[in-house]
């Protein structure tokens, strides 16, 4: 925990970055200018993943930058934002702290005339955003929890580690879980605990679980992290071998666990190109003053990761 309060802290300091060469964004008007970066977490593999793929496409872009982390709570979020705002950025990239959390300072932000673009999870309202792109997290839960199911036998008893409850990604998630596993008469959930999307958090739910679940026979996970840390906590009590652990997100350690026999799968979730789309919309505003995308909330397709293509897996990006 630590190292993730140090990790935080120093991704939440503004740092700007300044380009010399301003790329061809194609259609009218001038790129450029400065972006504010708002994310959840750098500290972890997947929200690191999203920041720096964002600053990459910026840079490629010509745009100057900042990087900011709320952690999941809105307050700073709302710290983070306000300064954006103040600071007069010319767009705004926001990983949101909360589907209705989040909803009155992006709409602070577009009286202001800034434009906000989202990533990876959305606002529970339309018409403020220019573009939410998100992961079908319904979808690949539930192609999770299918390939799950069977390396489970379709019986047995499971426990569920679940993320932060005010990320919309976190109830989504265990709802698809649970519209494949209410199938399965003979498999049972016998307990469930909040890990926060934390490898510690997570692993300590574990051995908190299975001091009341001694024996249970599977492990269903709403992210890579708190399964890896549900892993951990696993092979200290001898029982991984036997019991059966699913993770969501593709991350690079989630795909060696899964090559090496630890987890049953992961659920790839598709942030680069997620990251790529949603800037590039914000981009476009900024330079013509409107959008082309068709609809606000784009939903990608996530991608089972299993033994058979966990190798080919490297920073969320799927080899061909």
């Amino acid at each position: 925990m630590k190292l993730k309060s140090m990790a935080a802290i120093a991704t939440t300091a503004i740092v700007s970055v300044s380009l010399t060469s301003c790329g061809d964004a194609g259609g009218e008007g001038e790129g450029g200018g400065e972006i504010a970066i708002i994310t959840v977490d750098p500290a972890n593999p997947y929200w690191a993943a999203e920041v720096s793929r964002a600053e990459e496409l910026a840079e490629e872009l010509g745009y100057e930058y900042s990087v900011g982390a709320h952690e999941n709570d809105p307050d700073e979020q709302t710290r983070l934002m306000e300064t954006a705002i103040n600071n007069d950025v010319d767009g705004i990239l926001l990983d949101p702290a909360g589907a209705d959390e989040s909803i009155a300072i992006v709409e602070q932000a577009v009286d202001a005339d800034i434009p906000v673009s989202l990533v990876n999870a959305e606002i529970s309202e339309t018409g403020l955003a220019e573009a939410q792109f998100i992961s079908d997290n319904a979808q690949g839960a539930a192609a999770g929890a299918e390939v799950w199911a069977e390396a489970m036998g379709y019986e047995g008893t499971y426990v569920e580690l679940i993320g932060e409850p005010s990320d919309n990604n976190a109830p989504v998630r265990s709802e698809g879980y649970e519209s494949v596993l209410s199938q399965y008469p003979d498999m049972e959930k016998v307990g469930e605990e909040i890990a926060n999307w934390d490898r510690q958090e997570g692993q300590t739910a574990m051995e908190q679980l299975l001091s009341r679940n001694p024996d249970i026979d599977g492990v269903i996970s709403g992210n890579d992290e708190m399964a890896l840390g549900a892993v951990n906590a696993l092979d200290e009590a001898g029982r991984l071998d036997e019991v059966e652990v699913l993770g969501f997100d593709g991350s690079n350690d989630a795909a060696e666990a899964v090559a090496d026999g630890k987890l049953v799968a992961s659920v790839l979730q598709p942030i680069d190109e997620a990251t790529t789309q949603s800037l590039e919309v914000l981009d476009e505003v900024i330079r013509t003053g409107e959008s082309s995308v068709e609809e606000e909330k784009v939903a990608l397709d996530c991608i089972l990761i299993t033994e058979e293509n966990a190798e080919d897996l490297q920073d969320f990006v799927l080899e061909d």
